[in-house]
């Protein structure tokens, strides 16, 4: 991804920042989770046209096999070893990846995370997100 591509990314996620959580929302200031929140960014900057990504459970992470949330991922980004400013950074809950947040200046992040009920940056580095950091993924170019 370009710099100027990279300062949009992030330009446009702090614009998110303080936007309650809320599971399957995608409404700035008003509710977003974490993989909506990455469709509403991406989309909005021209990474990818801003699509309905169906009904998902909550918990689905906690119950099922199927990576559902990385399957969904693989369609728009390619595994990278090191993130990137604007890059998506993969979190481990329950069963499989079920967590994202975008690179800032990693381990920063910038996400839509229920355990602070919106939109925060966040150092990885730190618990509870220490120890969960599942994969690196870059939006393939257009």
């Amino acid at each position: 991804m370009k710099e100027e591509m990279q300062n949009a990314v992030i330009a446009e996620a702090m614009t998110w920042l303080g936007t309650p959580w809320h599971h399957r929302a995608r409404v700035k200031g008003a509710g977003v989770d974490c993989a909506q929140f990455l469709i509403a960014v991406y989309s909005a900057v021209g990474l990818i046209d801003e699509f309905d990504s169906g009904d998902y459970p909550k918990d689905w992470h906690l119950h099922q096999d199927e990576p559902r949330f990385k399957n969904w991922l693989l369609r728009f980004a390619d595994p990278v070893d090191k993130p990137q400013m604007g890059d998506v950074v993969m979190f481990r809950f329950g069963r499989h990846e079920s967590h994202a947040a975008i690179a800032v200046d990693f381990p920063t992040i910038v996400h839509a995370w229920i355990d602070e009920k919106m939109v925060v940056l966040s150092d990885a580095s730190l618990r509870p997100l220490k120890d969960r950091v599942a994969g690196f993924y870059r939006l393939k170019g257009r």
